[in-house]
């Protein structure tokens, strides 16, 4: 009798492979990121975790997958339309991301309101200068854009240092930590009382360029902008016009509209920007939360008959 095989695309660690091999000891496990290793199983595949671009070709055809479990928190690069249609479930690393994210929100922020991106250059030009510095960042106004796990964790943090925390999610529903939830349409309300405006919002039809020119103007000129969600959330262009009028402060920047950013970008070159290269996620312990906390509680539902809860991807909703 033929086993029921599990793709995993990522270069998983033994110990962790073997967590999942003592839950389905009769499975076959392929594990690897390399196409070679799995290709000539995508198309009888009973699950996959960790998706590869490649395995875009094995939907192609009839196929015998039904579950997707990504190592991501976003799906937006997913065939989500081939994949409902082949009734395939679909769950995401939502929520592993949490800690290491909400750590770079504050270290953006920090970093920007205390001045140590101007004190690591003038470090480099042994430049013995104070830059300005005169913010901080006690009892001012937070606005966090998507109120989701990294969301929650945020707004926890920001209330040790004071911060008044205003939120938005599209359905308006209250959260910890939170003191007033805005609905989308109601930005325009939102932006003007924030000192820091925090992006975490994915990818989705809704959400694509949401922010610019317009959201831009409304936000204090004081105010510094941080993106760690989507970059084609927001207008690049009209970012950098805002940045380079002094309609914002400064920002943050973790994700672009194209990666990696290109060298031609003016975002490089400006003194009221830091930019890291779409690493805000990365953590010592990401496999770990994906397999113990995710993907292993999933695969003991998937293997009682019940479809995988955690973190669940709506298809209407794109995420």
């Amino acid at each position: 009798m033929t086993k029921p095989k599990l793709i995993i695309g990522q270069n998983l660690a033994s110990h962790y492979v073997e967590q999942i091999q003592a839950v389905i000891p009769d499975w076959e496990i392929i594990v690897g990121r390399d196409s070679s290793i799995w290709k000539d199983d995508l198309a009888d595949a009973e699950i996959i975790a960790g998706w590869r671009r490649e395995m875009e070709e094995g939907l192609t055809g009839e196929t015998t997958l039904k579950w997707l479990q990504t190592w991501s928190a976003g799906v937006n690069y997913l065939p989500l339309s081939d994949l409902e249609e082949k009734g395939v479930s679909v769950t995401s690393a939502s929520g592993v991301h949490a800690y290491p994210i909400s750590e770079t929100i504050f270290a953006l922020m920090l970093a920007l309101t205390r001045k140590i991106d101007a004190y690591i250059r003038n470090q480099q030009s042994k430049t013995w200068h104070n830059a300005g510095l005169k913010l901080e960042i006690h009892n001012k106004t937070v606005g966090i854009l998507g109120v989701g796990a990294i969301g929650r964790e945020t707004a926890k943090i920001a209330k040790a240092f004071g911060m008044t925390v205003l939120g938005m999610r599209f359905s308006g529903q209250p959260e910890d930590y939170v003191d007033k939830m805005f609905t989308p349409d109601q930005l325009g309300s939102l932006l003007p009382e924030c000192d820091y405006i925090i992006n975490t919002l994915p990818l989705t039809n809704e959400t694509h360029h949401l922010i610019g020119k317009k959201q831009f103007e409304l936000m204090k000129n004081t105010a510094f902008f941080i993106n760690i969600g989507r970059g084609d959330t927001v207008i690049e262009e009209e970012l950098i016009s805002a940045l380079a009028e002094g309609s914002i402060a400064g920002a943050g920047l973790d994700v672009f509209e194209t990666e990696p950013l290109q060298e031609s970008s003016p975002l490089w070159e400006m003194e009221n920007v830091i930019i890291t290269p779409h690493t805000a996620g990365a953590t010592e312990y990401y496999d770990q939360r994906v397999v113990e906390d995710i993907f292993i509680p999933n695969l003991r539902q998937y293997l009682s008959n019940e479809n995988p809860s955690i973190n669940s991807v709506c298809f209407k909703k794109g995420y």
